[in-house]
């Protein structure tokens, strides 16, 4: 079952994305209440001023439901460059090229929209993300100690030049 990709809103997708990063992180991060609350918060934020225009939402979807998801925030984009956000996939799918497939729309869109610069905040100890990041070119452009995720981390800022 190779998930397809839908753009923009589907029903339930804030409530699939949290649940996607609040198992995935708890799991390897051991990230909380505090990490689930911020991501379903400003997940819902961007959601409810979403322009197709600016910004990206992609799903990774199959039969069992949404599998995957990544973000465009293009609000920004123009001062900060278009910050991509709530990049994952579920289990199952993860190892199979859905994630490759995200990450190219993304940047697809990103060239095609917003051109300049496109950034990403992850935190150290996730190589499998990091191996596709720079694999489309992202790279490491700052590293610091940051608890913007509830719990203290060596955070990563990566950068697209499109």
């Amino acid at each position: 079952m190779t998930p397809t990709l839908h753009e923009g809103y589907r029903p339930g997708c804030i409530g699939r994305i949290t649940e996607l990063h609040a198992t995935y992180y708890s799991a390897r991060a051991g990230f909380g209440l505090a990490f689930e609350c911020k991501v379903a918060s400003e997940l819902a934020e961007f959601c409810r001023r979403y322009d197709a225009a600016r910004d990206g939402l992609w799903l990774a979807c199959d039969a069992r439901g949404i599998q995957g998801s990544l973000v465009i925030d293009g609000l920004h984009a123009h001062e900060d460059g278009a910050h991509l956000r709530w990049f994952i996939t579920a289990d199952g799918v993860r190892g199979t090229g859905v994630g490759g497939r995200l990450l190219a729309a993304a940047t697809a869109f990103c060239r095609a929209r917003h051109g300049g610069r496109v950034y990403l905040w992850t935190f150290d100890g996730l190589e499998a993300a990091r191996h596709l990041y720079e694999k489309a070119g992202f790279r490491l452009v700052e590293q610091r100690r940051g608890a913007q995720w509830g719990r203290e981390v060596e955070e990563q800022r990566f950068e697209l030049r499109t």
